[in-house]
């Protein structure tokens, strides 16, 4: 039976995963269009609004929920997890990633009311703290480890100064154009 909720719990984490990156990447696109003279955009808006919407209640809220139920599933199953120093570390994760997830929320209402309070760069950063919470929890589930949590966090620093700068040049040839 564990296996199954594993399984379930994996491709779940997968599905919100995707909703998570690919609404960031249309509030960037959302964001753009309000450079753009009417009526393109308007009808870009509208558009973004749509599909934003639909991404979020209809991908990635329900997955979302569906990972929370088979994680608390399985710690119900196999209790011996939360002895485990490791886990402890990956459930702050998980929360950190429930907080990004009610954050994007809060932006994709915003937009809906013509507020756009952060540019397409910052955006961009944003975009990648998903991949950041990523990371350190497929990392922590994997390995089981939280000795090395030092090395994590080292890891987890070069990345987002990698990803960062991956940002910042992209930025750069985007506006040499």
């Amino acid at each position: 039976m564990y296996n199954y909720i594993l399984s379930i719990h994996i491709i779940f984490v997968v599905c919100w995963m995707a909703g998570l990156f690919y609404i960031v990447r249309l509030f960037i696109y959302h964001t753009e269009a309000q450079d753009k003279p009417d009526p393109d955009r308007t009808i870009l808006s509208k558009q973004f609004e749509i599909m934003e919407r639909k991404l979020w209640y209809i991908i990635a809220v329900p997955s979302m929920v569906l990972v929370l139920a088979a994680g608390i599933t399985m710690l119900c199953l196999a209790p011996v997890w939360l002895q485990q120093p490791w886990m402890h570390i990956k459930l702050a994760f998980v929360v950190g990633l429930i907080i990004y997830h009610f954050i994007c929320q809060n932006k994709m209402k915003q937009m809906a009311k013509g507020i756009f309070t952060w540019t397409s760069t910052q955006l961009r950063i944003w975009n990648e703290v998903a991949t950041l919470f990523l990371f350190a929890i497929v990392f922590l589930a994997v390995l089981k480890n939280a000795v090395n949590w030092i090395y994590g966090i080292v890891g987890l620093v070069l990345l987002s100064v990698i990803l960062m700068s991956a940002v910042k040049i992209y930025k750069y040839y985007r506006t040499k154009k």
